[in-house]
């Protein structure tokens, strides 16, 4: 019998050391209270373990995901470079994405963060629902992928 979604993603969550699968599943927890309506779109890439949170199932219309390597996890921003940042805490250069590393699941309920999420909701190019809960939805598992410990 094949795995569902939710069987795949914890054994991809598995290759990390303990302390990082923690922390992915913490904050994931925390992105499903904050966005209950996103699909969670999961890339587990040779880089980065990438858990996505869109309005809809298509991957252009990704706000923010957790990023994760064996170093930790990030928030990343795919239109970071667009948003409001007054407190500074955005990371990157790159032309689109910004990124805030995660100290854990309470960097997400600090204000600049929740100010930030606000924002790139608000800026979506789809809404997300209002009510009802998203799907899990596995779309890329890479055949080589970097150390995740």
């Amino acid at each position: 019998m094949p795995e569902t979604p939710e069987q795949q993603l914890k054994g991809f969550i598995a290759k990390f050391a303990p302390a990082i699968g923690k922390q992915i599943c913490e904050c994931r927890a925390a992105m499903r209270e904050r966005l209950p309506t996103a699909h969670e779109l999961v890339y587990d890439n040779y880089n980065f373990f990438v858990i996505g949170y869109c309005p809809t199932e298509r991957p252009s219309d990704c706000v923010v995901s957790l990023a994760a390597n064996s170093k930790g996890v990030g928030l990343s921003f795919y239109h970071g470079a667009t948003l409001p940042d007054p407190c500074g805490i955005l990371q990157g250069s790159g032309v689109q994405n910004r990124f805030v590393r995660l100290n854990g699941a309470a960097t997400l309920s600090e204000p600049a963060v929740l100010e930030l999420l606000d924002a790139a909701v608000a800026q979506a190019a789809s809404p997300f629902e209002k009510t009802g809960s998203g799907k899990l939805i596995i779309r890329s598992v890479s055949a080589k992928q970097r150390p995740r410990r």
